[in-house]
């Protein structure tokens, strides 16, 4: 059996989000979610949820390449344990470091404007997600 899993890069602008499964351990884009100072519009949050149904959730945790936490890295946590506290979902979190870099390396090979759609966004919560369904069970 596979378990579906929606994966989320916390930004204060744009929060991008993936989907992906254990049976191919792979992840696609699905959107990006505008933010405000970091607060997404949940409504949204819940209607994906509610589309998807996925097992759980995975979250992006913005560390310093030295291991130490940021002032991100605080709110991306905090915006696990809401979306736990609000969905009753796990929502696993992920060591994203280098993600970004990673994820410029795939927007860029497919030519993608990531500067206008959001491709920067969910390139880095499918390489978030990648990372986590290589060591799911």
């Amino acid at each position: 059996m596979s378990d579906l899993y929606l994966a989320f890069d916390y930004g204060l602008t744009r929060i991008g989000v993936a989907t992906g499964q254990t049976l191919t351990r792979t992840a696609s884009p699905l959107t990006v979610l505008k933010a405000r100072n970091g607060t997404p519009n949940w409504e949204h949050i819940g209607a994906l949820i509610s589309e998807w149904q996925p097992a759980a959730l995975v979250v992006g945790l913005p560390i310093n390449m030295d291991g130490s936490d940021n002032p991100i890295t605080v709110r991306a946590r905090k915006f696990a344990k809401r979306l736990h506290g609000r969905f009753h979902l796990t929502a696993h979190l992920v060591d994203e470091r280098l993600s970004t870099q990673e994820a410029r390396g795939l927007t860029a090979r497919h030519g993608t404007d990531i500067e206008h759609d959001g491709a920067l966004d969910t390139a880095a919560a499918c390489v978030i997600l990648n990372q986590f369904l290589q060591h799911a069970p």
